[in-house]
């Protein structure tokens, strides 16, 4: 684990103190978006678009995608952030970037972005599609580096134990915050978990490299996005099972398997009954 890239210590400027530091979250979101921003640049010059159009696209996924993720992490875990000691430590903090919450806000940013230029929607929404799974998964690498969004506990042999993480996968911890978990044939201590972190990675960039060769051969404007839809809803509902989040429905799914179901209806419902309007905004 490497929460921080490099600490430059106490910086004083004109009497005021902080710590300044490179997080690995923060970096790899940098590099996430500046990865996203220089294949969305090279992709619009083949349809002609202003490199600008790509740079605010960007930025407004990120602002967009960022405010979503926290928006949906505090409805979601509303009861702690109210009974915390510190609610805008939470609220404020890298962790808590939910990704159906950050593609929520993403997608409605960029849509406004489109709109304000008259462009057509799905035909950007394509362009677009294989760049939100390869964001996401660059970002689960800074969420490993932190400690963040990992598994249930296991004895596979590459399970993984975060001592630092947020939180630490020992035994107490899961008993406290994850009380619905059962971890009875595990001893007490520091306890190894699946690296889901790296799970996504590897099956998101997969299926960046599917979309992204098919992002060529589109015959219905929006086939690639559904299709998108499909590939990370399905890959989302899968890793849940190995996730530590709280099952609601019926104690077996989560909410984010309920929104990752209801991103596969949508992908394959427009895809097996496409618009009939291909140009459509």
């Amino acid at each position: 684990m490497y929460p921080v890239i490099f600490d430059f210590g106490i910086i004083n400027i004109f009497g005021f103190k902080f710590q300044l530091a490179i997080y690995s979250f923060g970096l790899m979101l940098v590099v996430a978006f500046y990865t996203c921003y220089f294949l969305l640049n090279h992709d619009f010059k083949r349809f002609g678009y202003e490199e600008k159009l790509a740079s605010d696209i960007i930025f407004w996924s990120a602002l967009g995608g960022i405010l979503g993720a926290k928006v949906y992490y505090i409805l979601e875990n509303l009861d702690d952030v109210l009974a915390s000691n510190d609610p805008f430590g939470m609220i404020f903090s890298g962790a808590g970037l939910v990704f159906i919450g950050g593609l929520i806000g993403a997608v409605t940013a960029v849509s406004v972005v489109i709109r304000k230029n008259n462009l057509p929607w799905f035909v950007l929404a394509d362009i677009l599609a294989p760049l939100i799974i390869l964001g996401y998964a660059i970002g689960r690498i800074g969420c490993f580096l932190v400690g963040d969004d990992y598994g249930i506990p296991s004895k596979l042999p590459w399970a993984i134990a975060f001592p630092d993480g947020l939180p630490p996968t020992t035994y107490e911890s899961f008993q406290y915050r994850y009380p619905w978990i059962d971890i009875s044939g595990f001893e007490p201590g520091l306890l190894s978990v699946h690296p889901t972190q790296i799970y996504e990675f590897l099956i998101c960039l997969l299926l960046f490299f599917y979309l992204w060769n098919k992002r060529k051969n589109i015959t219905v404007h929006g086939s690639l996005f559904f299709t998108y839809l499909i590939c990370a809803g399905t890959e989302r509902f899968l890793i849940e099972f190995l996730r530590t989040n709280e099952k609601y429905l019926f104690d077996i799914f989560s909410g984010a398997q309920v929104l990752s179901l209801t991103m596969v209806f949508i992908g394959s419902y427009f895809l097996f009954k496409p618009m009939q309007n291909e140009t459509a905004k």
